[in-house]
């Protein structure tokens, strides 16, 4: 099971204090990290992704997973209108566990100009002690789940296997 959380602030300078939390709670074995990233909008609503280096996962499928969730959620805002079995297909998958348009939504409505995220993918977390070391930062939190299966099967679509679609690439860049 894998836990994405998405924590927005008001102030790009308290997500990168948050961040520095997120890496320190990694470092005590409160998270294991299959991804973290920070993403702000500027002044005139551009977003700016931050994965240099933060990108901690521990196989290429899980890498792939977490660069197609993270494009979804922030690099792709015309995707229920992209067409192509592949993508069509993943995004489909991702909706039926957990990272649905409502949460896409949730996730477009905390990156106003001026704010920023810290995204998080965990494949485990012990919630206590991470919610007690993040709390005096503040901010907004956004959480959904994928099942170990839900995981796999993503994993595999975006990997490519014999008997399915080829790899799916996300762009790790803003537009």
């Amino acid at each position: 099971m894998s836990e994405l959380i998405v924590i927005g602030y008001d102030d790009p300078a308290e997500a990168e204090r948050a961040l520095g939390t997120v890496q320190d709670l990694q470092r005590d074995h409160v998270v294991r990290l299959n991804g973290l990233a920070t993403v702000s909008v500027d002044a005139d609503g551009r977003t700016h992704v931050d994965t240099s280096s933060r990108v901690v996962a521990s196989t290429a499928a899980t890498g792939a997973l977490w660069g197609a969730i993270f494009g979804i959620l922030f690099l792709l805002p015309g995707v229920g209108l992209v067409t192509g079995a592949a993508l069509g297909g993943l995004v489909g998958r991702l909706a039926r566990s957990g990272v649905d348009d409502r949460f896409r939504e949730q996730v477009g409505d905390l990156l106003k100009p001026g704010s920023a995220a810290v995204v998080i993918m965990a494949s485990k977390i012990t919630d206590d002690k991470f919610t007690a070391a993040m709390q005096p930062h503040g901010g907004t939190v956004l959480k959904t789940s994928l099942s170990d299966e839900d995981e796999r099967e993503l994993s595999e679509q975006l990997t490519g296997r014999p008997d399915g679609p080829g790899p799916v690439h996300v762009s790790d860049t803003a537009p």
